[in-house]
């Protein structure tokens, strides 16, 4: 059964939210700064929270102040007209949230083709397979539109999308996100970039998948395989984007290899390309298993080019180092985890993100940036204190993807909140908030999840 909000919106255009706590680095600039620091000497988590009343009018947030009434005073005391007010009670109000890596086209295909061993090779293959098998327009589409729907539902607002694209299989799965950016329009912002390997962008098909990209909007991007052809490959890919003015995002050293060095060969290419449009380059995991000199080296060189970083900590946690059938030791040392805090530390931008979910690469997730932002905290420490690591899953991938107004508390911007009952980040982090209410342009939306019954007859499973 669906589970109940734990609080009810007011159905008319203009309402309060109340005695409502929002992470202080969410709040635009200038505001906030006359409101109460919500800090408790038991909760020092509070420290980087802010308490506000939030005035929402029309679909969109008019005004932040300080709370009216005080926690322990009638609210209906408060000097607030006839506008209807909920009290938030302290609980946490963020924007939306913004998932700016992930696979729609491979969602939810584990059970059909799950990784019998859960390495990295098994999922390709596993991927490879079902997708020569299945994969045509409404196989994708279904899936693609099951995994919307449940991000839709947890708050997230905007979301990135990489689409395997390899011959025939580019224009149908380009052809399916481009249905559903219009289905969604109002409800999801959708970007997709191609996904292929670096050496196909040497070919004539590299460059008609450059072509097909830029044609539906979308971002150029690719694997990094190290092969003695990677700078030439690297640089290729960097003239088709230039030449059709696409931004660029790469899959980069997804290994605990410390010799994958792929992320300084992008970062180099950018600053000798002069490349003018923005860069990402996903899971760099390998700089985590590097010399302290060469990861000095490769972040400067990361920070000159301008390349902003996402890390997948869920997915990368399930795959790597694992070692099956290697000796008598089973139990993984390495948490597959880039170096966002060093990276971050000099200034470069940072996001997390969901990556896949029930397929091969990752057998769990459910598309939801609360679960990406909790396990974060807890894979790379990244509490103690919190500070401004929530922009990591709103403002600082909605940065990334060019998208303006998304991702930050802003008034005169789109009420779009999600709303916590947790009264602070331990609350939050320790405890599901399965009880959320998401509010989009103003109005509580039903945060129902779709039943996986709905993808049965894709998976075989009924008949």
């Amino acid at each position: 059964m669906p589970i109940t909000p734990f609080l009810e919106v007011p159905k008319t255009d203009r309402y309060w939210l109340c005695n409502a706590q929002v992470p202080r680095s969410l709040l635009a600039a200038g505001l906030g700064r006359s409101a109460s620091i919500a800090q408790s000497s038991l909760e020092v988590d509070r420290a980087d929270l802010v308490l506000v009343d939030l005035e929402v009018n029309d679909g969109r947030l008019l005004s932040v102040r300080s709370p009216t009434a005080n926690l322990e005073t009638d609210l209906g005391e408060a000097d607030l007209g006839d506008v209807p007010a909920i009290d938030v009670k302290s609980g946490l109000v963020w924007p939306c949230l913004v998932d700016m890596h992930t696979h729609l086209d491979k969602g939810h295909i584990w059970p059909r083709s799950p990784n019998i061993d859960g390495t990295f090779e098994q999922a390709l293959a596993a991927v490879q397979s079902d997708s020569q098998q299945w994969w045509n327009a409404e196989d994708v589409y279904r899936r693609a539109e099951f995994g919307l729907k449940c991000s839709y539902a947890h708050g997230t607002q905007a979301i990135r999308t990489h689409l395997d694209a390899f011959d025939e299989q580019g224009e149908i799965s380009f052809g399916v996100f481009r249905q559903l950016r219009q289905e969604w329009a109002d409800r999801i912002q959708l970007q997709a970039v191609c996904l292929v390997s670096l050496d196909y962008f040497l070919t004539s098909k590299g460059e008609k998948l450059a072509d097909l990209t830029a044609a539906y909007g979308g971002v150029l991007g690719g694997v990094t395989y190290m092969n003695a052809e990677i700078v030439q490959q690297i640089d290729r890919t960097f003239d088709l984007a230039k030449e059709r003015e696409l931004d660029l995002d790469f899959h980069t050293d997804e290994s605990l290899n410390p010799d994958d060095r792929a992320l300084r060969l992008v970062a180099e290419a950018a600053v000798r390309h002069e490349f003018p449009g923005r860069i990402t380059c996903g899971h760099c995991c390998s700089l985590s298993v590097q010399s302290d000199r060469e990861v000095e080296e490769t972040i400067a060189a990361v920070k000159a080019a301008g390349i902003s970083i996402v890390s997948l900590p869920m997915c990368n946690l399930y795959l790597q180092d694992r070692r099956q059938g290697q000796g008598s030791r089973r139990t993984p040392q390495y948490r597959g985890m880039t170096l966002l805090k060093e990276l971050k530390a000099v200034g470069v931008k940072c996001a997390i993100a969901s990556d896949n979910c029930r397929d091969p690469f990752h057998a769990y997730g459910d598309h939801d940036g609360l679960e990406v932002f909790t396990q974060s905290v807890k894979i790379g420490q990244l509490d103690q204190p919190i500070e401004d690591w929530p922009s990591a899953i709103t403002q600082t991938p909605a940065e990334m993807m060019g998208l303006n107004g998304v991702g930050k508390i802003v008034e005169g911007g789109s009420a779009d909140f999600v709303v916590f009952k947790a009264r602070s980040f331990n609350e939050l982090i320790a405890r599901g908030q399965g009880d959320r209410v998401v509010i989009r342009r103003g109005k509580q939306i039903d945060t129902s999840l779709p039943d996986y019954a709905e993808l049965d007859d894709l998976m075989g499973l009924v008949g």
